[in-house]
């Protein structure tokens, strides 16, 4: 009787052992959701860079593997050059064929203006002519006019009256021949011009070609430069799944480098977590690889929408029976610089982890 009454004894002790401890253990767990929000629904994040030739050939020469660490400008491929270099050999020889047909239409302009400006001195100088044959016939009129009257009172002899009327004839001869001249000289300016127009028309045709060349030699260049494939960023390969001598089309996804430097967190919070949320809240960060290791961070910002509206098929809560589901928001979370850098190396884009919000 008295063993049994022992055994109540330490029966009601274990149990009241055990109700204090759940009771402590509730107030803690109590007080620690007040100031703390928790998921285990985040996981790693960092840039993974899309390779992408911006030419299509086959591959020449691959230079790295699998998994391998690069640095930013490292070459990663060569696609085969060989059209390439046709291309640009090509573009160099119509624009050495342009610059030539530019020189050829500038000798034309200046052969024009030349022509031009000949006709136009030979126009002017007749006109100088023709003032002075206006001149004496002129004065050869004049004379003629007196001979003539003194002729006909018998005054001068026949031979004396001929020869004023030869004089005049012969002004009027020349004056009519320099006219002549000048018209001819004024239609051949006129034509000189039109010529002096046309070949500059001709350089400004020839300049754009020469532009045109010049651009097609600069795009010819830089597809040349486009089949040097290199790495934009520092970061880490993934699997290489193509070989030498593969076709490869321009703007087809290779592979993927991933950024070592940048990574942050991407959790997923209840709907009903978010109230006491903020940015700049400090945040502790397991992650399930390294379940020793702890990571600081910080709420950096939070998505516009739940996943469930960046799906391909969000649901539509307007058709069908209704059933009220709690959402999750997307809340980024930045690694701060107090994190070891050793420790940080360690993360890998895509690893689950734990999150600790702290709220105060």
């Amino acid at each position: 009787m008295e063993s049994k009454k022992k055994t109540n004894k330490k029966f009601i002790i274990v149990i009241g052992a055990l109700m204090i401890v759940g009771i402590v253990y509730g107030v803690y767990k109590y007080l620690y959701s007040r100031s703390h929000e928790t998921t285990d629904d985040a996981q790693v994040n960092s840039k993974m860079n899309s390779i992408i030739p911006h030419v299509g050939g086959y591959i020449d020469t691959i230079y790295v593997k699998d998994n391998q660490m690069v640095k930013a400008g490292d070459t990663l491929l060569i696609i085969d050059q060989r059209d390439y270099l046709v291309q640009l050999e090509q573009a160099k020889a119509n624009l050495a064929a342009a610059k030539g047909q530019i020189g050829v239409a500038e000798y034309s302009t200046g052969s024009s203006a030349a022509n031009a400006n000949a006709s136009y001195a030979q126009a002017s100088s007749t006109y100088g002519g023709i003032e002075s044959a206006k001149i004496q016939l002129r004065r050869a009129t004049d004379d003629y006019n007196r001979y003539k009257n003194l002729y006909e009172s018998r005054s001068i002899t026949t031979q004396q009256y001929e020869q004023a009327l030869a004089a005049k004839q012969e002004a009027e001869a020349r004056l009519s021949s320099l006219k002549d001249q000048q018209q001819a000289a004024r239609s051949q300016s006129k034509a000189a011009s039109s010529q002096k127009e046309a070949t500059e028309k001709q350089i400004n045709v020839a300049e754009a070609h020469l532009q045109s060349a010049q651009a097609q030699l600069e795009a010819a260049q830089l597809n040349l430069d486009y089949t040097v494939v290199t790495a934009p960023i520092d970061g880490q390969l993934s699997a290489i799944s193509m070989q030498d001598g593969q076709f490869v089309q321009a703007a087809q996804q290779l592979f993927y480098l991933v950024d070592i430097h940048k990574k942050w967190i991407v959790a997923n919070f209840k709907e009903t977590q978010l109230s006491k949320m903020k940015v700049g809240q400090k945040v502790t960060i397991t992650v399930d690889a390294y379940p020793d290791e702890e990571y600081e961070g910080v709420i950096s910002n939070f998505s516009p929408a739940t996943g469930a509206r960046f799906s391909l098929l969000p649901p539509d809560n307007a058709t069908g029976n209704f059933v009220k589901t709690v959402q999750r928001l997307p809340v980024q979370i930045d690694f701060t610089e107090a994190n070891d850098h050793k420790k940080m190396e360690l993360l890998r884009s895509g690893m689950n982890a734990e999150i600790d919000v702290h709220l105060k």
